[in-house]
C-alpha cells in the first residue's frame, strides 16, 4: 500500500507501462500495472529487480591490457581484469582513441552499427543516440537490415513491393469475424506477444484468443514443436522435419493444381509470373513434380495430410500465417515466398480473414488494429558521410576480412577494415552466430567501447566501459508503431553509483572533439522531448488528430489516439482495384517470378519460390554425425538476453542453466533424465543446458531458448565450452542467400551427451577487478569477488 511518504512513479520498458511505488529514502516498494493494461506481463518486474543489481557497473572501467598496451592488447579482450579510472580519464582515452584511429584510418574504419532493441523510449534510443554522435564525428560503418526477420525485409520488395513487415499481418478482429481456417507455420505463443520493440502499452492478446477459440475459426499449427502454439486455440498439431517448410507449401500447392481449386482469375489478373511458377511446381523443367508425396519425403509428413490439408483451406476462408523464425534458416527468403504463393493459389490476398500474414503474433501489437500513421517523436540521426555498409548477418566476415567482397541484394561490397567498435544498447553475443567465430571477430578492432548499465558479455568484452542509466533513471517518451498510445515515462530513481545518460555521455564527448552545440542544439533532456514531442504533435493535428500540449501530455502521463474507424486490412485496396493501386513491382502485381532477381543469377535464391536443400537439416548427410536439429525459440523470462540476471529470467532455469528440450525418446536413448545436464555440440563449439523431457516435440529434434549470458569456460582458449546454455555457441554463420545475407540461426546440427561433473555457471559473476596503478586501491563493486552466482 501506498504512504505518505511514498511516491507512485509511472515509466515503461519493451514488455509494458507500470508505475514504480518508491520510499522516501529510493527504495523501491512495489510496480504497479497500467491501469488500461487489460493483461499486464509478469516482466514488468525485471527492471525493478535488477537497477539495484550488484551486477550494475559504479564507475568507468578500462580493461587492464588496454590501459598498458591500448591497440596492441586486443587478443586479451574479454578474458583479463578491469581497472576503475575516473570519467575524465576514461572520455580521454575515447578521444585519443577515435582521433588517432580516424586520423591514420578514416572514418570507415569506425563500426556503430550497434543492434539491440536498446530502451523502449524515443529519445534515450542508444543505438540512435550513438549514430548521432559518430556521424558529426565524420561517419561511421553502419550495418543493413536485422536478425528479426531479415530474410523477409530483403525478399519482400520483390515479391509484393513494400518491406513494412510488421504490416503485414492480417489482425485478430479479422480472423475472428471471417476466417473459417488459420494454417500457421511456425505457429504462434503468447509468449512472443507480451513485447514490442518500441514498448508495450496494452496487451489484448489474450482477449482475441479467448474470442478465437470461441469462434468457427479452427487453427493449424505447422511446426516440430507442438508448443509453439498457445494452448488456448486448440490448433491441430502436424509435425514437420524442421527447414522442410517450403516443400510442404509446394506440396500443398501442387495438390491445389493438381484438384484444380487454384484460383486463375486471381493469379492472372493480380499475380506476375505464374506460369513459371507451375512449371516448376509440375517438375516440367527438371522432371521433378513437387507433389505431395515428393513433399512427404522431405517434410516427413504424411503425403494425406499434405493434400487433405490443401483441400481443405482451398473450401473456406483461409488464411496462411508464417512466422519470423521459420526466415531465420539457410535460404530463409523461400518460405516467405512460398507463403505468398500458396495465399495467392488460394485468391484470397485482401479478402477479410483471408490471405498471409508474415510473423503474426511475434511482438506485441502486431495482430490488433490501429490507426495509420501515428506520428512519432523523434530524435534526428543527422548525416553519415560514410556510405560503407554491411548486412547485420555479416559483421564476423566484416571484422575478420577487411577488403574482402560480399555479394548482397545485386551488388557487391567490399568489406571495410574496422579499427573502432563503438557499441551501445545490444548484446553482440547474443545474436550474432558461430560465436566462438564471433569472439575472434570481435579481437580484432584496435578499440572496443561499450556503454551498459550492467556486467554483461558486451560490458566483459570491452577496452572502456562506461556506466550507462536504465529507463528507470530518467525521463522518455514511449510512442511505438504498433499501439495508438503516448506513454511518459518517467524518472523514477536518481542515477545509480556513477550511471550516466547515454545522451549526457555522447554530449560531453562532443564537447572535447569540438562539436557539442551541433550534438545538443542547446538543448537538455526535457528540451529535447519537448521538442520531439512538439514536431510531433504538429504532425498529428496535419492528421486529423488533437494531442494536448506537453506539459499537459506529462502531467496525465499519457494519450490514446481515437479510433474513427478499422484501418484499410492489408491488401484489400490492391485486390480491389489492381489497376488504381498497382503495387510497387516492375509488374504492380504480385511477382510470383521476379526477373529482377533472375537478373542477379543467384543459385542460392532462384527467381520463384524454390525448394533448395539447407547446408544442414535431419535429411541431409551430416545428420549422420550430428542427428539433431536443434531449434532456438524466443525466452519466455525476459527479452532476448535482457535481464536474463533478473529473478523473472532466473526462475525459468534449472540449476542455474537454461532448459534444453528433448523428445522422451531420444532422453531414453541417450540415458538422460530431466535436470541432467547435456553438452550439445557440434564442430563449431559446445554449450551446456539441463534437460527438459517432453512429447510435445518431435523425435530429432532440440529446442532452447535465446538470450542467455555468454559464459565460457574459459574465456581465454579459442573454442571454450559455454556452460550456460547459449545456442549460438554452435549456429552457423553464413548467409541466407546472396539476396539479403541474412542470419540461419535456425540451419545447425548438433550431437548430444550427458555431462557427468559440468562447471559452475559464472555468467553473472563480476569480472576480476584491479586497483588503479600507482594510487591505492580504488573501491570496486559490492561482491566482486563472488558476484551472483547461477
Amino acid at each position: 500500500m501506498t504512504t505518505a511518504a511514498n511516491r507512485t512513479i509511472q515509466t515503461a520498458s519493451h514488455w509494458g507501462v507500470y508505475s514504480v511505488e518508491v520510499s522516501a529514502s529510493g527504495e523501491i516498494v512495489s510496480t504497479v500495472p497500467f491501469a488500461s493494461d487489460p493483461a499486464p506481463t509478469a516482466l514488468i518486474r525485471s527492471l525493478p529487480d535488477m537497477v539495484r543489481s550488484p551486477l550494475r557497473i559504479d564507475r568507468p572501467y578500462v580493461r587492464s591490457g588496454y590501459l598498458k598496451n591500448r591497440e596492441r592488447s586486443a587478443q586479451g579482450r574479454g578474458s583479463e581484469a578491469f581497472v576503475p579510472v575516473s570519467w575524465d580519464t576514461a572520455l580521454g582515452l575515447i578521444v585519443d582513441g577515435m582521433q588517432r584511429i580516424k586520423s591514420e584510418h578514416g572514418n570507415e574504419s569506425i563500426y556503430g552499427g550497434s543492434y539491440g532493441w536498446a530502451s523502449a523510449g524515443r529519445l534515450h534510443h542508444s543505438p540512435s543516440v550513438l549514430k548521432r554522435f559518430l556521424g558529426l564525428f565524420g561517419g561511421y560503418v553502419d550495418k543493413r537490415g536485422n536478425h528479426s526477420f531479415g530474410a523477409a525485409l530483403g525478399v519482400m520488395p520483390y515479391v509484393t513491393g513494400d518491406n513494412d513487415i510488421t504490416a503485414m499481418v492480417v489482425p485478430w478482429p479479422s480472423i475472428v469475424a471471417h476466417s473459417e481456417l488459420v494454417v500457421m507455420f511456425g505457429g504462434a505463443h503468447t509468449k512472443n506477444m507480451q513485447i514490442d520493440a518500441g514498448g508495450a502499452v496494452t496487451h489484448d492478446n489474450a482477449h482475441w484468443i479467448e474470442r478465437a477459440a470461441a469462434s468457427r475459426v479452427r487453427f493449424v499449427n505447422i511446426s516440430p514443436s507442438r508448443g509453439d502454439m498457445t494452448e488456448g486455440l486448440r490448433a491441430d498439431w502436424i509435425p514437420i522435419r524442421p527447414n522442410t517448410d517450403v516443400a510442404m507449401m509446394l506440396g500443398m500447392a501442387h495438390s491445389l493444381v493438381a484438384q484444380g481449386l487454384h484460383d486463375t482469375g486471381f493469379l492472372a489478373t493480380h499475380c506476375e509470373g505464374y506460369g513459371a511458377f507451375e512449371r516448376y511446381l509440375l517438375g516440367q523443367d527438371d522432371g521433378v513434380a513437387k507433389s505431395a508425396a515428393w513433399a512427404s519425403a522431405i517434410t516427413g509428413v504424411p503425403a494425406q495430410t499434405i493434400e487433405d490439408l490443401a483441400l481443405r483451406m482451398a473450401r473456406c476462408r483461409t488464411l496462411v500465417t508464417t512466422t519470423w523464425s521459420i526466415q531465420r534458416a539457410d535460404h530463409g527468403e523461400q518460405p516467405v515466398w512460398a507463403t505468398v504463393a500458396l495465399a495467392s493459389m488460394l485468391g484470397q490476398i485482401g479478402l477479410p480473414g483471408g490471405g498471409f500474414s508474415l510473423g503474426f503474433g511475434a511482438v506485441n501489437g502486431i495482430t490488433t488494429s490501429r490507426p495509420d500513421g501515428i506520428p512519432r517523436p523523434t530524435l534526428s540521426l543527422g548525416k553519415n558521410p560514410v556510405r560503407s555498409f554491411v548486412p547485420v548477418g555479416r559483421v564476423a566476415d566484416m571484422l575478420l576480412n577487411p577488403g574482402s567482397e560480399l555479394e548482397f541484394n545485386g551488388t557487391t561490397i567490399r568489406m571495410p577494415d574496422i579499427r573502432l567498435i563503438y557499441s551501445v544498447g545490444g548484446n553482440p553475443f547474443h545474436h550474432n552466430t558461430h560465436l566462438n567465430r564471433f569472439v575472434q571477430a570481435w579481437r580484432k578492432p584496435e578499440m572496443v567501447v561499450v556503454h551498459e548499465p550492467w556486467w554483461n558479455p558486451p560490458a566483459k568484452y570491452a577496452d572502456i566501459v562506461l556506466p550507462a542509466t536504465t529507463t528507470m533513471e530518467r525521463n522518455d517518451i514511449l510512442a511505438t508503431d504498433l499501439q495508438r498510445h503516448y506513454i511518459a515515462m518517467r524518472q523514477v530513481i536518481d542515477p545509480v553509483g556513477g550511471a550516466r545518460n547515454d545522451m549526457d555521455i555522447f554530449a560531453e564527448l562532443s564537447e572535447r572533439l569540438g562539436f557539442r552545440q551541433a550534438y545538443t542544439e542547446g538543448r537538455d533532456e526535457m528540451g529535447w522531448l519537448r521538442h520531439m514531442y512538439g514536431q510531433a504533435r504538429e504532425r498529428a493535428f496535419e492528421l486529423g488528430f488533437s494531442p494536448p500540449a506537453f506539459d499537459e501530455f506529462w502531467a496525465a502521463g499519457s494519450y490514446e489516439f481515437p479510433m474513427a474507424a478499422e484501418p484499410p486490412l492489408f491488401l484489400s485496396a490492391f485486390r480491389d482495384d489492381p489497376v488504381a493501386n498497382r503495387l510497387a513491382t516492375p509488374s504492380g502485381k504480385i511477382e510470383l517470378f521476379s526477373r529482377r532477381i533472375e537478373a542477379f543469377g543467384y543459385d542460392d535464391c532462384p527467381p520463384h519460390p524454390t525448394w533448395l536443400e539447407p547446408a544442414e537439416w535431419l535429411g541431409g548427410e551430416s545428420a549422420a554425425r550430428f542427428p539433431f536439429h536443434l531449434l532456438s525459440n524466443q525466452p519466455k523470462g525476459r527479452l532476448h538476453s535482457q535481464m536474463d540476471a533478473g529473478a523473472v529470467s532466473r526462475a525459468t532455469k534449472v540449476d542455474g542453466r537454461e532448459p534444453l528440450t528433448l523428445h522422451a525418446s531420444d532422453a531414453q536413448r541417450y540415458s538422460i533424465v530431466a535436470g541432467d545436464v547435456v553438452k550439445v555440440f557440434n564442430d563449431r563449439g559446445a554449450f551446456l543446458a539441463s534437460a527438459v523431457i517432453s512429447c510435445d516435440l518431435m523425435p530429432g529434434v532440440l529446442q532452447v531458448a535465446t538470450g542467455a549470458w555468454f559464459d565460457p569456460e574459459d574465456p581465454a582458449a579459442p573454442c571454450s565450452v559455454e556452460k550456460h546454455g547459449n545456442p549460438n555457441v554452435v549456429t552457423m554463420d553464413k548467409g541466407t542467400s546472396r539476396l539479403t545475407q541474412s542470419s540461419v540461426a535456425q540451419t545447425v546440427l548438433v550431437q548430444i551427451e550427458k555431462c557427468v561433473n559440468p562447471p559452475r555457471v559464472s555468467a553473472f559473476d563480476l569480472p576480476a577487478i584491479e586497483p588503479p596503478p600507482a594510487q591505492a586501491a580504488a573501491p570496486t563493486p559490492a561482491s566482486a569477488t563472488g558476484g551472483i552466482t547461477g
